[in-house]
């Protein structure tokens, strides 16, 4: 029978004897039978991520601009999640959504690839020639178009499309191996400005294609991500606040955004809770929160305190919602004698959160808890709270996959009232599709008003909410 979750999470993420509902004909399906364990988090793990730094930042980095903070206790043990599924379900039953919905996602989807195939560039990619600029970087990159088409690629892999057999999308492949392997070494952005950005969105769209060949790029793309998280190799110790993020590029600061990025193509690339880089970024990811129990960060001490997230804690902390509530993103702009504080937002939040249980976390810990009451106290589709229709589609996005890894189907919000949050998803989502089949946010910030972008993020947001379900055994 399936389990249908209105509460304990921790049921989703340590039972033993779980069952993926998959059938046996579907591609990519992950093996019929396998056990959730819990395990001790290794002890050189925990040395390596505790470990000081001998030397200091290099040039990059302004030493006068990191904040040292208490370092978070890493966890005594970790879930390791179930594998990933890399394809939506052949069936409704596979799912608990009735079999109408199914349908009619299943159809908006086929409706957004068709639209994405049109306007495939000619060199095989998506918004070929359009730069874009990540928060704060000085200069636009042309590397925006590989992230979004690995993104476009995970769409279409993930409907299970042969996607090295299709001639369009194996031009697709071909347009990543030329741009990022220009010489034979990975290379995303010799620029730097997007390089983790793009290696981060490259590695989940080629490790759902799964081939021989795409599989070994995965590995090389790993290891080269691995090598620009912020940590003791740059002279960033684990009482810096820099420590364990990733940025758009190594040049810059570390940000939640693209840390959850970087975790989910970890994720996406097979790597467990129990990898090094993973818990180096979960100390990232805690002191994103708003939670001084484990964050003492002096915004988290005089702020909220709600367990919801901001957008980087480096340099002493910004936050998008405060910018937006005229605080200033850094809460400069408080009134004089005010303590900083930093606003929580919907965004970041998803994004903490899904980190946190790709880190091992369950329920029980704080951090998962806290930031599971903040979704409850602010549940909506209608915008990305905090921010209103500002990086919506990337909510929206975000809260599908951390629902999905959550094990939750259903969500109490602060009201009491229970939400089924695949069904609220897929309506929301289908309803905002124009009739060719792509999608556009009348927002422009963070280039969401690019139909290609935008219609990426709300086909992949669709399609975690039709992926098989786990059951449990009888």
């Amino acid at each position: 029978m399936p389990l249908l979750l209105s509460a304990p999470l921790s049921m989703a993420l340590l039972s033993a004897g779980w069952v993926q509902s998959t059938s046996p004909e579907q591609p990519g399906a992950i093996p019929d039978r396998f056990v959730q364990q819990s395990v001790p988090l290794p002890p050189e793990v925990r040395r390596e991520v505790t470990a000081p730094t001998g030397g200091e930042p290099g040039t990059l980095v302004d030493p006068a601009r990191i904040t040292r903070l208490a370092v978070p206790e890493p966890p005594g043990r970790v879930a390791l999640l179930p594998p990933v599924v890399h394809r939506v379900a052949g069936s409704a039953e596979q799912v608990p959504i009735d079999r109408e919905r199914f349908e009619r996602t299943t159809a908006a989807i086929d409706r957004g690839l068709t639209w994405l195939r049109s306007v495939q560039g000619p060199n095989g990619g998506w918004m070929e020639g359009t730069a874009g600029a990540g928060t704060d970087q000085v200069r636009p990159s042309f590397a925006a178009s590989l992230a979004i088409t690995g993104l476009v690629i995970k769409a279409f892999a993930q409907n299970g499309i042969d996607v090295e057999s299709d001639p369009a999308l194996a031009r697709a492949i071909e347009y990543l191996r030329r741009r990022a392997w220009p010489d034979g070494t990975f290379d995303p952005d010799s620029s730097g400005a997007l390089g983790n950005y793009a290696a981060s969105a490259m590695t989940m769209g080629l490790a759902s294609v799964g081939s021989a060949r795409t599989r070994e790029w995965v590995v090389e793309m790993v290891t080269w991500l691995k090598s620009k998280q912020w940590d003791q190799a740059q002279g960033i110790g684990p009482d810096r606040d820099w420590f364990g993020g990733a940025g758009y590029g190594n040049s810059r600061r570390p940000d939640l955004s693209n840390t959850q990025f970087f975790l989910d193509a970890l994720r996406d690339a097979g790597v467990d809770a129990t990898d090094p880089s993973v818990q180096k970024a979960l100390i990232f990811v805690t002191r994103c929160q708003n939670l001084p129990e484990f964050n003492s960060a002096a915004w988290a001490e005089d702020g909220s305190r709600d367990g919801g997230m901001v957008y980087t804690p480096a340099n002493g902390g910004e936050s998008m919602a405060s910018g937006a509530a005229g605080e200033g993103r850094a809460g400069e702009k408080l009134p004089p004698g005010q303590p900083r504080s930093l606003r929580s937002y919907g965004s970041m939040t998803y994004a903490g959160f899904k980190s946190l249980l790709h880190a091992g976390l369950t329920e029980d810990d704080p951090r998962v808890r806290s930031a599971l009451e903040w979704i409850s106290r602010h549940w909506t589709f209608k915008e990305n709270p905090g921010m209103g229709l500002e990086g919506h589609y990337y909510y929206l996005h975000a809260m599908a996959r951390a629902l999905r890894a959550s094990g939750q189907r259903m969500i109490t919000d602060s009201s009491g009232t229970e939400h089924d949050w695949r069904d609220e998803l897929i309506d929301t989502i289908v309803g905002m599709q124009s009739a060719d089949g792509s999608f556009r946010n009348s927002a422009e910030r963070w280039m969401e008003a690019n139909p290609e972008l935008a219609t990426a993020y709300l086909l992949l947001a669709l399609q975690e909410a039709i992926k098989p379900t786990l059951v449990m055994e009888p």
